[in-house]
């Protein structure tokens, strides 16, 4: 493997793994068999990327963080300082099922999940959402929601950038950014 990206010594990286120009990898962190990871990313301290991990370009894995197998990051995706992903939704030490047991979970672009919050396997996490911290996610998330709670339940809409969205006759202006959305039976996107 060429290595056109940054590896802390004190981290390991197994053998057949993609990592893309840019990447930094910093300390204790162990990126496993198979793991794909894009350009441009970021990996604080201890973050462990299981075998088969797929990651997008750009994205930001804070210190803590362990992806399992069955994990998919797209683009610009976020990832708090310990926010935990399941890949199992009956897991038992004595039993256990293997890979072909794991449940997919998919985090669409640019999402973002808080510190400490919980993605439970199986789910989807739509594009911009953002996961608010400690929340546990049990459901599909849809784009541009915002999640808070235990269980997470829809508290509103978020922009691209971040900030709460307001519509008003299903229309809405982000008052940072001045991106345009519009909603449409419950579903936001941009104009």
């Amino acid at each position: 493997m060429e290595k056109n990206f940054f590896l802390h010594e004190s981290s390991y990286v197994d053998d057949d793994v993609e990592i893309g120009e840019g990447t930094k990898i910093w300390h204790f962190c162990h990126i496993q068999r198979g793991a794909r990871i894009g350009k441009n990313c970021s990996m604080g301290q201890n973050v462990n990327v299981s075998n088969n991990v797929k990651i997008g370009d750009g994205c930001k894995i804070q210190n803590n963080v362990s992806l399992y197998e069955g994990v998919e990051l797209e683009a610009y995706v976020f990832c708090g300082p310990s926010c935990v992903f399941t890949n199992d939704l009956t897991p038992r030490a004595k039993y256990p099922k293997g890979s072909a047991g794991y449940k997919k979970t998919l985090i669409k672009e640019g999402a973002s999940i808080g510190a400490n919050a919980t993605i439970v396997c199986g789910h989807t996490v739509g594009k911009w959402a953002l996961i608010g911290s400690g929340a546990v996610v049990t459901k599909d998330v849809p784009d541009f929601a915002l999640m808070l709670g235990v269980p997470a339940v829809q508290k509103g809409w978020v922009c691209k950038c971040g900030a709460r969205l307001f519509f008003e006759n299903n229309s809405a202006c982000c008052q940072y950014c001045k991106r345009k959305y519009r909603n449409s039976m419950d579903q936001v996107f941009e104009d």
